[in-house]
């Protein structure tokens, strides 16, 4: 029987929390080539202290499957998996960049300058890592989020060992500025710890040093696919070579607690779907972003 677990379901602008409500649930998250198969997994049996599923990169068109059973439905998010077919070659995958993201990546890297260096080995992992992790403390990604680089550097050395992860570091005059750190699962790199430093931040050092990481993928061929995870952004969806539209579910038991938990995270994420659309509307786009990150 699978464990269940604490899961947060957030009340968040953007990246700020304004509230949280916890529910044991049983995760079931879809890697990337089950998201890219399209096909819907088998729900494990609930635990009696469960409160229900949470399905992560569900291929939209399989949503309604799960569904039934007197179980309670919420789509939580709704967005394109986005990834890079590693198979594809540098030169071919650049070409299939829109000509407006070519050429801003390209005017990015040349203002920008700096050195990228590439970590693989448990070595090189006890030198990035204490970089790294200096570094993640000032982004808002773990500021906000609590998603920064973690401090167990014996686990990203234990990875390394069995060559399952890829890290990278974009210096300015030997100064950190972005780092990039991608655990592997079989051939796919995993888009998973990632931030630069916000007195850079006007310079793009994430997209500069995204470059460069997959320009060092293409050359190296040891992986078949980049997975950028659940969640959309720009870069992504600028840098993808292909994507899956998928959806997070919430499955609860039909409770009354559980009821009004769906009817307040419905209530609010149409009021936040509700301010987006005013915001583009009104071209405020940049400001909205600056308020959300602090």
């Amino acid at each position: 029987m699978s464990e269940a677990q604490t899961v947060a379901l957030r009340f968040m602008v953007g990246a700020r929390t304004l509230a949280t409500v916890r529910r044991q649930l049983v995760r079931v998250p879809l890697t990337l080539a089950e998201a890219r198969a399209g096909g819907c997994p088998a729900l494990p049996p609930l635990p009696a202290k469960a409160q229900g599923y949470l399905l992560t990169s569900l291929p939209e068109a399989q949503c309604p499957a799960p569904l039934g059973g007197g179980m309670l439905g919420f789509v939580r998010q709704r967005y394109t998996r986005f990834y890079v077919d590693l198979s594809l070659g540098f030169d071919a995958w650049f070409a299939g960049l829109s000509a407006n993201t070519r050429q801003g990546l390209k005017r990015k890297a040349n203002r920008l300058g700096g050195e990228v260096r590439c970590y693989r080995t448990p070595a090189e992992m006890a030198d990035f890592h204490p970089r790294a992790r200096a570094l993640s403390a000032r982004t808002y990604q773990e500021r906000l989020l609590g998603a920064g680089l973690p401090d167990d550097l014996a686990a990203l050395q234990r990875l390394a060992e069995a060559d399952a992860v890829r890290a990278w570091l974009l210096l300015v005059e030997g100064r950190p500025v972005a780092y990039l750190c991608c655990p592997a699962v079989g051939d796919t790199l995993i888009y998973a710890h990632v931030g630069h430093d916000p007195d850079f931040a006007a310079l793009s050092p994430g997209a500069v040093l995204q470059l460069a990481a997959l320009r060092a993928l293409f050359a190296e061929a040891r992986f078949a696919w980049f997975d950028f995870t659940e969640g959309e952004g720009q870069h992504k969806r600028q840098m993808a070579s292909g994507g899956v539209a998928c959806v997070d579910l919430l499955l609860l038991r039909p409770t009354l607690a559980n009821r009004a938990l769906i009817a307040a995270l419905a209530r609010f994420d149409g009021g936040i779907a509700l301010a987006k659309r005013v915001v583009r509307r009104l071209g405020a786009e940049g400001i909205a972003k600056r308020l959300r990150r602090g």
